[in-house]
């Protein structure tokens, strides 16, 4: 009987993470999401803190936080605001590798970063409280500057 009960959760969060994947492809097609513009030169970019949790077969929970969207595309040379809202998570202190920058997620507030990126890379956001497996992780998001 577990099993059939698990095997129908994974059935409803696969079907979940599908259907958010393809409305974000329908919806975001576009290399940049110009979800508000301001002037002619910055782009706020939406992002929220989520969690995954689960039960293994034995009863032990597990979870995970993520950056979603887990990849985000800016143009090189443009000013672009991250919009990073906290939904799950007490907070989630973070670095861009990198760069300087560093901030502080917390559950219920919005953080506002500017971004500006002159070369072309990946940077990676990380979360420095769930940086990797063993700390409910990895919380690491992409930024593609091309």
């Amino acid at each position: 009987m577990t099993l059939i009960y698990v095997s129908r959760k994974w059935i409803y969060v696969s079907f979940i993470g599908l259907t958010l994947i393809i409305c974000g492809w329908l919806l975001f097609d576009e290399k940049i999401v110009p979800t508000t513009k301001v002037g002619d030169e910055v782009y706020v970019i939406n992002m929220v803190t989520g969690e995954f949790k689960s039960e293994t077969e034995d009863g032990k929970e597990i979870e995970a936080y993520r950056w979603d969207p887990g990849t985000i595309y800016i143009p090189k040379g443009k000013n672009i605001t991250l919009s990073i809202y906290g939904v799950n998570g007490k907070e989630h202190p973070f670095m861009i590798e990198g760069t300087d920058i560093k901030g502080n997620v917390k559950k219920g507030e919005e953080t506002l970063i500017p971004l500006r990126f002159d070369e072309e890379g990946t940077y990676r956001l990380i979360c420095l409280t769930h940086p990797d497996i063993s700390h409910n992780g990895p919380m690491i998001a992409y930024i593609v500057v091309d």
